[in-house]
């Protein structure tokens, strides 16, 4: 179960989604029983079937930034920039491509406006900036920055990105890439939720670039997980407890609420940075059950949906999926696991 080629399948190119359906709720829904090992196929604005009143909704609030930013040196040679982390509000983190020869305190300018100076270099590529601006820095990522869609996307990012790979709650800014499972919802199908007596909560856990590394070992259990910024309210804690007591179930809406809750669970810690690797076998101490997507052949992802489903029972699940056209990944359509 520790090897890696367990966690392969073969995907037909043409069913990764280059666009999301619209309305966002129309996509399809497979649904999962655990307990009878039962699949079933819906859309998603049907979800409110399976959930009863007192169980708990929990989404991550956080927003995807205009992370991707295409400059030249004054030479003119093109730079990208992928921001990944704050230091402060003008020094941040980031991945440089086409960056080696670059100096340090050398200029990378992206708009009349708009330049960076390279700061440092780290051997994992990553790289420190200074970033410039004759407005706010924020204004001027925005105004020049791009959306960062995941390489398998296989397109350039279009205005409507911003939009469309954006959940309709986010809310607070730092993730560069979309937690893709809270796609799905409208704000409508939310309210209908509400007046079904379903409880919503919110978690913050700002997605980075190491969602999408892949696993190099053969055995598992050598990878290391990267780290992501993680907060769950006071309130949301207080429901978790609530919907314990009562019996109902505590719904993560993604596998970035996973990690943010069973982090908790683990540690007891409300805030800081999760590196929490899930694989099979996990004990989860906090989701009952998961709303997700589906997920790359080898990926953590898929690991943990593994570890929450059962390794051959997401393997039959993933290859009907393919049989019945199911679109897949960021924009692709929805998995409930019960």
């Amino acid at each position: 179960m520790y090897k890696l080629s367990h966690y392969d399948y073969d995907l037909p190119k043409e069913l990764i989604a280059k666009y999301p359906v619209e309305p966002r709720d129309s996509c399809k829904l497979m649904v999962l029983n655990r307990k009878d090992r039962s699949i079933e196929h819906r859309i998603f604005r049907d979800i409110g079937e399976y959930f009863k009143e007192g169980d708990l909704l929990v989404l991550n609030d956080t927003k995807v930034i205009p992370a991707r930013l295409f400059g030249k040196k004054e030479t003119g040679t093109r730079v990208e920039i992928l921001l990944l982390n704050p230091i402060t509000d003008n020094i941040w983190e980031a991945l440089g491509r086409n960056i080696r020869r670059v100096k340090l305190g050398q200029k990378i300018i992206f708009g009349e406006d708009f330049y960076c100076e390279l700061l440092e270099k780290y051997q994992d590529g990553k790289i420190k900036i200074r970033l410039h601006s004759t407005e706010s820095i924020k204004k001027a990522i925005y105004k020049y920055g791009h959306i960062p869609l995941p390489p398998y996307i296989g397109r350039e990012d279009e205005k409507k990105d911003r939009e469309l790979y954006q959940t309709v709650f986010a809310k607070k800014e730092g993730a560069v890439a979309s937690p893709t499972a809270g796609l799905h919802f409208t704000k409508r199908l939310l309210e209908e939720l509400k007046s079904k007596g379903i409880n919503i909560a919110f978690i913050t856990l700002h997605v980075g670039i190491g969602t999408f590394k892949p696993i190099k070992t053969e055995d598992i259990t050598k990878h290391k997980m990267h780290e992501e910024y993680y907060q769950i309210p006071d309130e949301t804690l207080k429901l978790i407890d609530e919907t314990k007591r009562k019996n109902r179930k505590v719904i993560a809406v993604g596998t970035t609420v996973v990690r943010a809750l069973e982090t908790y669970g683990k540690s007891n810690k409300s805030e800081g940075f999760s590196n929490i690797y899930i694989y099979p076998p996990f004990n989860f101490k906090i989701v009952d059950a998961l709303i997700t997507n589906f997920h790359l052949p080898k990926s953590t992802l898929l690991l943990l949906v593994s570890a929450f489903a059962g390794r051959d029972f997401i393997m039959e699940a993933y290859k009907e999926a393919i049989k019945r056209r199911y679109r897949f990944f960021s924009y692709g359509d929805a998995m409930l696991i019960l």
